[in-house]
């Protein structure tokens, strides 16, 4: 078991070449790339691309899985920002975020504030709920 957390750590910031260049060609202006560990077999990005903080997850085998980055609050859809208002109106959106995935699309994730709780939510661009 310490062999493996050993060699997870030592190569935690070293994707494989697969990912490597399945990143390069999607992202091929990034800066300031970090790389982690996501899950068992998946790994993640964060850089700046294009003036934006985002980070991207791919597969090992170099499969893109999805690109999160951060947008301002009135950069959030119409119909997501009135169901937002609709159900939490007297809550603070903290955090917004666009998230395109290759399973789901484009989802839209929203972090409220009230006192101190807090909820995230997620959207279609129709305003429809995914996660509440």
């Amino acid at each position: 078991m310490a062999i493996v957390f050993i060699y997870s750590c030592a190569f935690a910031g070293t994707p494989p070449d697969a990912v490597k260049k399945a990143f390069a060609k999607k992202f091929p202006t990034a800066t300031k790339v970090s790389w982690g560990v996501e899950g068992p077999k998946e790994w993640e990005a964060d850089f700046t691309y294009e003036g934006d903080k985002i980070s991207a997850n791919f597969f090992e085998d170099g499969t893109w899985l999805e690109t999160e980055r951060q947008i301002k609050t009135v950069n959030l859809p119409k119909a997501v920002l009135t169901a937002v208002k609709s159900k939490y109106n007297d809550w603070k959106i903290v955090e917004a975020d666009k998230t395109e995935t290759s399973k789901k699309g484009i989802i839209y994730e929203v972090d409220l504030k009230k006192g101190l709780k807090s909820k995230s939510l997620a959207f279609k661009e129709d305003g429809t709920s995914i996660k509440e």
